[in-house]
Protein backbone atom coordinates (compact mmCIF):
# COMPACT_ATOMS: atom_id res chain seq x y z
CA UNK A 1 0.00 0.00 0.00
CA UNK A 2 1.44 3.81 -0.97
CA UNK A 3 2.60 5.88 2.15
CA UNK A 4 0.57 8.63 3.40
CA UNK A 5 2.81 10.80 1.96
CA UNK A 6 2.53 9.48 -1.82
CA UNK A 7 -1.21 9.41 -1.61
CA UNK A 8 -1.16 13.31 -0.72
CA UNK A 9 1.17 13.61 -3.55
CA UNK A 10 -0.51 11.93 -5.89
CA UNK A 11 -4.24 13.71 -4.83
CA UNK A 12 -2.26 16.83 -5.06
CA UNK A 13 -0.96 16.00 -8.54
CA UNK A 14 -4.49 14.88 -9.77
CA UNK A 15 -6.01 18.11 -8.37
CA UNK A 16 -3.33 20.31 -10.41
CA UNK A 17 -3.49 18.53 -13.91
CA UNK A 18 -7.28 16.94 -13.82
CA UNK A 19 -8.14 14.62 -16.74
CA UNK A 20 -9.11 15.54 -19.95
CA UNK A 21 -12.36 14.49 -20.89
CA UNK A 22 -13.86 14.41 -24.95
CA UNK A 23 -13.32 16.71 -26.32
CA UNK A 24 -9.89 18.45 -25.44
CA UNK A 25 -11.25 21.78 -24.89
CA UNK A 26 -11.33 24.49 -22.11
CA UNK A 27 -14.15 26.57 -21.54
CA UNK A 28 -14.08 28.58 -24.27
CA UNK A 29 -14.48 25.76 -27.93
CA UNK A 30 -13.52 28.17 -30.29
CA UNK A 31 -10.22 28.70 -28.93
CA UNK A 32 -9.63 24.95 -29.32
CA UNK A 33 -10.70 24.90 -32.21
CA UNK A 34 -13.79 22.73 -31.32
CA UNK A 35 -17.07 24.53 -32.36
CA UNK A 36 -20.44 24.95 -30.67
CA UNK A 37 -21.89 23.46 -33.66
CA UNK A 38 -19.28 20.46 -33.06
CA UNK A 39 -21.02 20.19 -30.04
CA UNK A 40 -24.55 19.70 -30.70
CA UNK A 41 -23.70 17.09 -33.25
CA UNK A 42 -21.76 14.92 -30.70
CA UNK A 43 -24.36 15.50 -27.76
CA UNK A 44 -27.56 14.67 -30.82
CA UNK A 45 -25.41 11.42 -31.62
CA UNK A 46 -25.00 10.58 -28.48
CA UNK A 47 -28.93 11.09 -27.46
CA UNK A 48 -29.68 8.75 -30.87
CA UNK A 49 -27.72 6.07 -29.12
CA UNK A 50 -29.72 6.38 -25.98
CA UNK A 51 -32.57 6.24 -28.17
CA UNK A 52 -33.50 9.30 -27.19
CA UNK A 53 -35.86 11.89 -29.70
CA UNK A 54 -34.99 15.30 -30.46
CA UNK A 55 -37.64 17.96 -31.20
CA UNK A 56 -35.73 21.03 -32.92
CA UNK A 57 -37.20 24.29 -32.63
CA UNK A 58 -35.64 27.55 -34.57
CA UNK A 59 -36.82 29.88 -31.63
CA UNK A 60 -38.60 30.35 -28.25
CA UNK A 61 -41.66 30.49 -30.10
CA UNK A 62 -41.57 28.03 -31.94
CA UNK A 63 -41.03 25.68 -28.54
CA UNK A 64 -44.71 24.56 -27.86
CA UNK A 65 -45.55 24.02 -31.63
CA UNK A 66 -42.81 21.88 -32.01
CA UNK A 67 -43.97 19.95 -28.87
CA UNK A 68 -47.49 19.76 -29.49
CA UNK A 69 -46.45 17.95 -33.51
CA UNK A 70 -44.51 15.60 -31.20
CA UNK A 71 -46.93 14.79 -28.68
CA UNK A 72 -49.68 13.94 -31.44
CA UNK A 73 -47.33 12.11 -33.70
CA UNK A 74 -45.73 9.80 -30.87
CA UNK A 75 -47.94 9.82 -27.65
CA UNK A 76 -51.47 8.79 -27.70
CA UNK A 77 -54.04 11.24 -26.90
CA UNK A 78 -57.03 11.34 -25.23
CA UNK A 79 -60.51 10.57 -26.66
CA UNK A 80 -61.01 14.06 -26.96
CA UNK A 81 -57.74 14.75 -28.93
CA UNK A 82 -56.14 17.04 -26.11
CA UNK A 83 -52.70 15.66 -24.37
CA UNK A 84 -51.99 17.58 -21.22
CA UNK A 85 -48.91 17.82 -19.96
CA UNK A 86 -47.43 18.63 -16.40
CA UNK A 87 -44.57 20.93 -15.73
CA UNK A 88 -43.77 23.16 -12.70
CA UNK A 89 -43.67 26.71 -12.04
CA UNK A 90 -40.40 27.37 -14.08
CA UNK A 91 -40.31 30.93 -15.30
CA UNK A 92 -39.10 30.54 -18.98
CA UNK A 93 -41.41 27.33 -19.71
CA UNK A 94 -44.39 29.41 -18.46
CA UNK A 95 -43.78 32.13 -20.75
CA UNK A 96 -43.59 30.19 -23.55
CA UNK A 97 -46.54 31.02 -26.56
CA UNK A 98 -48.74 27.93 -24.89
CA UNK A 99 -52.42 29.74 -26.11
CA UNK A 100 -50.91 29.85 -29.86
CA UNK A 101 -50.74 25.99 -29.64
CA UNK A 102 -54.49 23.88 -29.88
CA UNK A 103 -54.34 20.26 -28.55
CA UNK A 104 -52.51 20.80 -25.00
CA UNK A 105 -53.80 21.21 -22.05
CA UNK A 106 -51.04 23.16 -19.31
CA UNK A 107 -50.97 21.29 -15.62
CA UNK A 108 -48.52 22.71 -12.99
CA UNK A 109 -47.26 21.27 -9.48
CA UNK A 110 -45.35 18.14 -8.97
CA UNK A 111 -46.04 15.03 -11.37
CA UNK A 112 -49.29 13.07 -10.42
CA UNK A 113 -49.82 9.53 -10.65
CA UNK A 114 -52.00 9.80 -13.64
CA UNK A 115 -49.85 11.94 -15.71
CA UNK A 116 -48.62 11.00 -19.23
CA UNK A 117 -46.35 13.18 -20.50
CA UNK A 118 -44.07 15.72 -17.72
CA UNK A 119 -42.20 18.75 -19.58
CA UNK A 120 -39.01 20.06 -17.65
CA UNK A 121 -36.10 22.55 -18.55
CA UNK A 122 -32.25 21.87 -18.36
CA UNK A 123 -29.57 24.14 -17.36
CA UNK A 124 -27.49 21.84 -19.46
CA UNK A 125 -26.59 18.99 -21.82
CA UNK A 126 -23.29 16.58 -21.31
CA UNK A 127 -21.75 16.45 -25.22
CA UNK A 128 -19.74 13.72 -24.22
CA UNK A 129 -22.67 11.48 -23.14
CA UNK A 130 -26.00 12.80 -24.21
CA UNK A 131 -26.53 13.87 -20.45
CA UNK A 132 -29.49 16.16 -19.26
CA UNK A 133 -28.30 18.13 -16.41
CA UNK A 134 -31.46 19.48 -14.28
CA UNK A 135 -31.68 21.42 -10.76
CA UNK A 136 -34.55 20.51 -8.96
CA UNK A 137 -37.60 22.20 -6.91
CA UNK A 138 -40.75 23.62 -7.61
CA UNK A 139 -39.48 24.93 -10.85
CA UNK A 140 -38.81 21.80 -12.18
CA UNK A 141 -40.18 18.72 -10.00
CA UNK A 142 -38.08 15.34 -9.70
CA UNK A 143 -41.15 14.02 -10.09
CA UNK A 144 -41.77 15.26 -14.09
CA UNK A 145 -39.13 12.85 -14.86
CA UNK A 146 -39.94 9.79 -12.98
CA UNK A 147 -43.61 9.08 -12.88
CA UNK A 148 -44.58 10.23 -16.72
CA UNK A 149 -44.03 7.64 -19.50
CA UNK A 150 -42.80 10.60 -21.48
CA UNK A 151 -40.35 12.87 -20.44
CA UNK A 152 -39.90 15.89 -22.55
CA UNK A 153 -36.74 18.25 -21.67
CA UNK A 154 -36.34 21.65 -22.96
CA UNK A 155 -32.58 22.68 -23.65
CA UNK A 156 -31.08 25.77 -25.23
CA UNK A 157 -29.00 24.34 -27.63
CA UNK A 158 -25.81 27.09 -26.25
CA UNK A 159 -26.15 25.27 -23.31
CA UNK A 160 -24.20 22.05 -24.47
CA UNK A 161 -21.01 21.68 -23.49
CA UNK A 162 -18.42 18.91 -23.30
CA UNK A 163 -18.15 17.56 -19.99
CA UNK A 164 -19.80 17.42 -16.31
CA UNK A 165 -17.38 19.57 -15.21
CA UNK A 166 -18.33 22.03 -17.42
CA UNK A 167 -21.87 21.19 -16.53
CA UNK A 168 -21.52 21.70 -12.89
CA UNK A 169 -20.11 24.96 -13.38
CA UNK A 170 -23.22 26.13 -15.86
CA UNK A 171 -25.34 24.47 -12.63
CA UNK A 172 -23.38 26.78 -10.67
CA UNK A 173 -23.92 29.92 -12.76
CA UNK A 174 -27.53 29.75 -13.65
CA UNK A 175 -28.04 29.07 -9.17
CA UNK A 176 -26.02 32.41 -7.88
CA UNK A 177 -22.64 29.85 -7.45
CA UNK A 178 -24.53 27.79 -4.68
CA UNK A 179 -24.66 24.40 -5.40
CA UNK A 180 -28.84 22.95 -5.38
CA UNK A 181 -29.95 20.84 -3.29
CA UNK A 182 -30.55 17.92 -5.75
CA UNK A 183 -28.93 18.11 -9.48
CA UNK A 184 -30.12 15.65 -11.92
CA UNK A 185 -28.62 13.74 -14.52
CA UNK A 186 -30.27 11.62 -17.11
CA UNK A 187 -29.01 10.05 -19.66
CA UNK A 188 -32.02 8.30 -21.78
CA UNK A 189 -34.65 6.86 -20.62
CA UNK A 190 -35.11 4.22 -17.68
CA UNK A 191 -33.84 0.64 -18.23
CA UNK A 192 -32.86 -2.17 -17.04
CA UNK A 193 -31.35 -5.53 -17.60
CA UNK A 194 -31.58 -6.88 -13.81
CA UNK A 195 -34.28 -9.45 -15.13
CA UNK A 196 -32.85 -12.76 -16.84
CA UNK A 197 -30.02 -10.25 -19.34
CA UNK A 198 -33.14 -8.52 -20.74
CA UNK A 199 -33.87 -4.72 -21.07
CA UNK A 200 -36.86 -3.19 -19.97
CA UNK A 201 -37.59 0.27 -20.53
CA UNK A 202 -39.49 2.23 -18.12
CA UNK A 203 -38.88 -0.05 -14.82
CA UNK A 204 -38.17 3.36 -13.25
CA UNK A 205 -38.90 5.75 -14.36
CA UNK A 206 -40.02 7.59 -18.48
CA UNK A 207 -40.06 5.10 -21.27
CA UNK A 208 -39.67 7.70 -23.71
CA UNK A 209 -37.12 11.12 -23.35
CA UNK A 210 -37.78 13.67 -26.17
CA UNK A 211 -35.33 16.70 -26.08
CA UNK A 212 -36.37 20.22 -27.37
CA UNK A 213 -33.49 21.99 -28.62
CA UNK A 214 -33.99 25.43 -29.24
CA UNK A 215 -31.88 28.43 -30.61
CA UNK A 216 -31.77 31.70 -29.75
Amino acid sequence: MPSETARAEAVAERIAHPPQHWPLRSIQPEADGVSQQALIGRFKAQLARLGADVIEARSVAEIPAALAQYIATNVADDAAGLARIRMGSDAFLAALPWSSTSGLEIATGKAEATDVIGVSRAIAGVAETGTLVLVSGAENPVTLGYLPETHIVVLEASGIVASYEEAMQSVLVATGGRMPRTVNLITGASRTGDIGGKIVMGAHGPRRVAVVLWSA
